[in-house]
């Protein structure tokens, strides 16, 4: 069972020899702003970790600096070739070649076929023929369902398509972390829960580590098996865990209250 932590001075204490990810003492800010501060928490390799909390917490703000597009005010970021923001360009370069990113529209590139768009990694990063490219992204795409669209352009596609199109992209190297970034956003409820299934089914093939930013609670009892919790009127994290036994176990209400939304209002109606 993973354990529940209702305060980051817990966490470190919990780290493996080895997490995919250790966070330490990060602070985000935009200028004078303080957007959170002290994060501590780990990334362990595997999880399927979710980062929560309400809107204006910093959830896409803390995904941008584990990815290296935005620098932290303080702390570090560990991956297992050293610290992130500390590394050479070369070092950091080979942490972003084990990481795969799904934006929250999918950023696929309009003017290009699902295959083209898989194919823009491969071309940049590796020495395979273009018959073997070709290979590659059909058997991205069929891996999240969409075996046979190779030639079709995003307009062409539902969102829910556009979204597991997305992810083939964001596997194309394949990775050892993916992050994600509000992946339900804008879906109906059974793309929703559809793109669940899939990312648990990605895990245990792949036997990767997914990092997913969300608020949708559907999705977090669903997939989640770790998390932080970013609380936006102390600008801290207040807990880190599973959070189904975050929700069975903790005591913060404000954590309760995020964790228990409509619930009320269901059994009112």
């Amino acid at each position: 069972m993973k354990p529940v932590y209702d305060t980051a001075a817990q966490v470190s204490a919990a780290a493996t020899d080895d997490p995919a990810i250790r966070v330490e003492g990060l602070t985000m800010a935009y200028g004078d702003f303080v957007i959170m501060r002290e994060l501590n928490f780990v990334v362990q390799k595997g999880d399927i970790f979710i980062i929560m909390g309400g809107s204006g917490c910093g959830k896409s703000t803390l995904l941008r600096v584990l990815v290296g597009l935005k620098e932290p005010a303080a702390g570090k970021v560990y991956y297992r070739e050293g610290s992130l923001w500390d590394a050479e360009p070369a070092t950091r370069a080979a942490i972003s070649r084990r990481t795969g990113i799904l934006y929250q529209s999918g950023a696929l590139f309009s003017s290009m076929t699902l295959a083209e768009n898989i194919a823009l990694p491969l071309s940049q990063y590796t020495a395979l023929t273009r018959k073997q490219i070709r290979e590659v992204c059909s058997l991205k795409l069929a891996l999240v369902g969409l075996a046979g669209f190779e030639d079709f352009y995003p307009s062409e596609i539902s969102g829910g398509m556009c979204k597991r199109a997305g992810l083939a992209r964001a596997m194309a190297l394949d990775p050892d972390i993916l992050f994600f970034d509000e992946p339900s956003a804008g879906l109906d409820p059974v793309s929703a829960h559809l793109l669940d299934e899939l990312i648990l089914e990605l895990r245990e093939s792949l036997k990767a580590t997914f990092v997913v930013v969300t608020h949708e609670l559907a999705s977090i009892f669903a997939i989640g098996n770790n998390s932080v919790y970013l609380d936006v009127e102390t600008r801290t994290m207040t807990a880190s865990g599973d959070p189904k036994e975050l929700l069975a176990h903790s005591q913060d209400p404000q954590l309760r209250r995020f964790l228990t939304r409509g619930q009320e209002q269901q059994k009112d109606d």
